[in-house]
């Protein structure tokens, strides 16, 4: 077992499997959409190692020894959760508080106020800012426990500015895209789900999709969509929700359907017209 299998694969951690050797994904091939006019197998591997590169870094940077707690008792504790509750208007106004960038605040200490804690913290984790080492730190300082916060940046710093990493995804070393293309980096909460409530902690399941890549005519690495599963860690802190830790898995995967892929241009164009909400839940 090489020295990056140990980083990567401590305990309570996702092991990430690397490619080995050229064209050597170990992790199957996608069919493309009908009417794709791009060749997929190189594309594919790229992509994949792309999304493997992200979630081993995600993994290397999220393991957290610390076990604070916050004040005393936050609602219905014990260890089963209760039943998924639909996404849908609850009646209690959301927060109105905006933190450092932008990443809304003031979640209540309820069980509706960490999950719409988990899920805006989840979008600013896989945002386009965690590129940049500036936007990295604030996101991280806004989102994370301050003993976390401390013990994450230095080891980020390492991951998002490597140049072979860098490079693998499209980027350029100061972690701008290509001069044409635009980076896109999103995840789309689709449902959470609290498993553990009481005492100033907490544990969140949230399924989301995930789109990533570089927009753009001469894009080697085109946008795609993925799907995952986080479990956060949450922590009652200086009255507010921060993450100690979480874990990620693949899935559950949706059947795709055969849509036509929409033209580089298009895709530039709705990433820069669209944007992202910060507030879910």
């Amino acid at each position: 077992m090489s020295d990056d299998d140990d980083l990567f694969g401590g305990t309570g951690e996702t092991r990430t499997r690397l490619p080995e050797g050229d064209g050597a994904d170990g992790y199957g091939s996608r069919r493309p959409a009908r009417g794709a006019s791009r060749s997929p197998s190189r594309s594919v591997v790229t992509v994949i190692g792309v999304v493997v590169l992200l979630i081993a870094a995600i993994a290397f940077a999220n393991r957290d020894d610390s076990s604070s707690d916050g004040g005393g008792d936050g609602g219905r504790g014990g260890g089963k959760g209760a039943e998924a509750a639909p996404t849908a208007p609850t009646g209690e106004k959301p927060v109105d508080g905006k933190g450092a960038a932008g990443i809304p605040s003031g979640f209540p200490k309820t069980q509706q106020g960490v999950e719409s804690a988990t899920a805006n913290y989840a979008v600013a984790l896989g945002s386009a800012d965690m590129f940049n080492t500036s936007g990295r730190h604030t996101i991280v300082d806004a989102v994370y426990t301050p003993t976390a916060a401390s013990q994450r940046k230095p080891e980020l710093d390492k991951v998002y500015s490597g140049e072979s990493f860098l490079s693998r995804i499209g980027l350029n070393k100061d972690g701008k895209a290509p001069n044409g293309t635009t980076f896109v980096s999103r995840i789309i909460p689709v449902g959470t789900k609290v498993t553990k409530f009481g005492g100033g902690s907490a544990t969140v399941e949230i399924w989301y999709s995930s789109l990533f890549g570089l927009a753009g005519e001469n894009a080697e690495n085109p946008v795609t969509e993925s799907w995952f599963t986080n479990t956060y860690d949450m922590r009652w802190v200086d009255g507010g929700w921060k993450v100690a830790d979480f874990k990620q898995k693949d899935g559950p995967v949706p059947v795709g359907r055969d849509q036509r892929a929409s033209t580089a241009d298009d895709m530039a164009k709705a990433v820069e017209e669209y944007g992202g909400f910060t507030y879910a839940r």
